[in-house]
């Protein structure tokens, strides 16, 4: 992080070319926002905690470079996967304050900065993808936007994608809510997936993500879920038996960007939002091939047994009842504007 930091300064020194957006910021109008001077070349940073093999990535992150560039009004994207610039807390922090430009976030992560965000993960919040890109593209999210933007000192939501519905996998199948009795179901220690737990009727475990194999393998925990791009990725199919196609929860990443984002020129902003646009539409059909690449590997090589009759109305009503009755003030109000957009 703090090569990274240097590195910005000392481009800021370079005749103004290549300005980094936060650069920008205390130039524009002495320091005090506003409009950026017409033609600035400006380098942004863009980071996320993804492969660059995950669909987060080649038809995410590497679509809005390309289309932000390509858009010739003097954007240039540096692109940092795999965490390289921290993790998601610390990236967050660092895009408050200007050190990364652009992040690809998790909504749990961003309920650090305001916490009725985090509803977004809610467990059969959403119906599917598209219900999620409903969501945000069509008004439902906009008073969510603008308080996330006012609790966080200016940082801005520019896109959501839905990075696939997350799954169950134990040793023994997962139809109904009563299959979880008994289980020790590894879930993410973040608030809003523990929630998620209890309204599903889980009792969870806390395993840190870089461990959860070996808690698999050494019977720490029973089962854990995941969207399938993640358990592939960690070949989590070699130390469970079945996966159970739940989609109880769309894994939800949103773009968000630097308070300095304000002050691009309007033609850059408007390139900058239509390129994270592009990725927003690409994304669904990317990660859909991706997630049916793997289960056909899966199921040709007997990798794992695949049940696809789960009761995902049974689990949906439990959860819907749940958050109706624990979830209040705007956590609630997030939670009703989601499920009063479904189609």
């Amino acid at each position: 992080m703090n090569r990274t930091r240097r590195t910005r300064r000392t481009v800021v020194a370079v005749a103004a070319v290549g300005l980094p957006l936060g650069a920008l910021a205390a130039c524009s109008n002495g320091g005090e926002g506003g409009e950026t001077s017409e033609g600035q070349d400006v380098t942004l940073t863009l980071a996320h905690s993804y492969t660059e093999d995950q669909p987060q990535h080649t038809c995410g992150a590497q679509v809005i470079k390309d289309e932000a560039e390509a858009a010739d009004v003097g954007l240039t994207v540096e692109l940092f996967p795999n965490s390289q610039l921290g993790g998601d807390a610390d990236r967050i922090a660092s895009v408050q304050s200007g050190d990364i430009d652009i992040d690809v976030q998790g909504a749990s992560a961003l309920a650090a900065v305001y916490e009725p965000a985090g509803v977004l993960d809610a467990a059969f919040g959403f119906d599917d993808a598209e219900h999620l890109d409903a969501y945000f593209t069509e008004g439902s999210a906009d008073q969510l936007v603008q308080d996330f933007k006012d609790a966080s000192g200016g940082v801005s939501i520019l896109g959501a994608w839905s990075a696939g519905a997350r799954h169950f996998t134990a040793n023994t199948p997962i139809r109904e809510p009563a299959d979880l009795e008994g289980l020790r179901m590894r879930f993410p220690g973040s608030g809003q997936y523990l929630l998620n737990a209890q309204a599903l009727g889980a009792d969870a475990t806390e395993v840190a993500y870089e461990e959860l194999y070996l808690a698999l393998q050494q019977g720490v925990v029973d089962g854990q879920e995941n969207p399938l791009t993640n358990i592939d990725a960690t070949n989590l199919v070699e130390v469970q038996d079945v996966l159970s196609m739940s989609g109880h929860q769309q894994n939800s990443n949103l773009i968000v960007a630097a308070p300095s984002y304000d002050d691009l020129s309007d033609e850059q902003r408007t390139a900058l939002d239509d390129a994270v646009a592009a990725a927003v539409e690409q994304m669904p059909g990317c990660v859909e091939q991706a997630e049916q690449e793997i289960l056909d590997g899966w199921e040709q090589e007997g990798a794992i047994e695949i049940v696809d009759d789960v009761d995902r109305d049974a689990f949906a009503q439990q959860a819907d009842a749940w958050f109706r009755e624990n979830l209040d003030g705007d956590s609630l109000a997030v939670y009703e504007s989601m499920r009063d957009s479904a189609p």
